[in-house]
C-alpha cells in the first residue's frame, strides 16, 4: 500500500528544531533518535566494519570519522536503534533555496542486522517526518551504481532511479565511481512494509 497523499499536513517546523535533542522517531521495529556520548563506541564498532568502511570510508580511524559524522552541522544526523542496541546510523540534509527545495538521505547499518529490514523500517520513518513535519515534496538518495543491495532496499521504500552520476564519488582506493540518483515524491512512500524487506 502506498502513502497517502490526500492525509493533512502540518505546516512546516521550524528549521531549529531538527538539532532539539530530545527528537525521537519511532518506526516498526527501529528508533531513531540524536546520538550521545555513550552511543560512539557502538557506532565506532559499525563503521570498523569492512562492509561499512567500504562504502563511507574511514578505515584508518574509524573513531574520527565517527567523530566528524557526529560535528557535521550541514546535516541532522540519528542513531537507529533496534531492540534497545544502536544498530546504524541516519542522516539527512536539506536544499532550503525555495526553488528547489528537497531534502537527501545517507545510512549505514550494522551488516549484523542483515536481514531485519532495518534500513528499509529507518528510512521509511524517516522518509514520512521529512513529508509530514518538514513539508518537504521530494527525497534523494545516492547509492553507488555497484551496490545492489542498498538501491533494492531504498526501491522498496519507494525512491525510483533517476539517473547514473557519472565518476560521482571518491572509494577508499582513491577511485571515482558512478552512483545512482534516486529519488521519491510524495505520496509515492510505500509506507507497508513487505516480505521482501527482510531478504538477505
Amino acid at each position: 500500500m502506498s502513502y497517502d497523499a490526500s492525509t493533512p499536513r502540518p505546516s512546516p517546523v521550524d528549521p531549529s528544531s531538527p538539532s532539539d535533542p530530545a527528537r525521537v522517531l519511532r518506526g516498526r521495529s527501529v528508533v531513531l533518535r540524536a546520538a550521545t556520548h555513550d552511543d560512539v563506541a557502538a557506532l565506532v564498532a559499525i563503521r570498523s566494519r569492512p562492509e561499512v568502511t567500504d562504502r563511507w570510508g574511514g578505515a584508518d580511524d574509524p573513531a574520527v570519522a565517527v567523530a566528524r559524522e557526529l560535528a557535521d552541522e550541514g546535516v541532522v544526523g540519528s542513531v537507529i536503534e533496534l531492540d534497545g542496541r544502536v544498530v546504524g546510523w541516519i542522516q539527512w540534509y536539506e536544499e532550503s533555496d525555495p526553488d528547489y527545495r528537497h531534502a537527501g538521505f545517507d545510512l549505514y547499518v550494522d551488516p549484523a542486522t542483515r536481514g531485519r529490514g532495518v534500513g528499509p523500517d529507518a528510512l521509511r520513518t524517516l522518509a514520512r517526518h521529512l513529508f509530514d513535519v518538514h513539508g518537504h515534496h521530494r527525497l534523494v538518495i545516492d547509492p553507488a551504481l555497484d551496490n545492489r543491495a542498498a538501491i533494492r532496499a531504498y526501491e522498496k521504500v519507494g525512491f525510483r532511479p533517476v539517473g547514473v552520476m557519472r565518476a560521482y564519488e571518491r572509494g577508499a582506493d582513491g577511485t571515482w565511481h558512478d552512483c545512482l540518483l534516486m529519488d521519491m515524491l510524495e505520496g509515492e512512500l510505500v509506507d507497508d512494509p513487505s516480505p521482501d524487506d527482510h531478504a538477505p
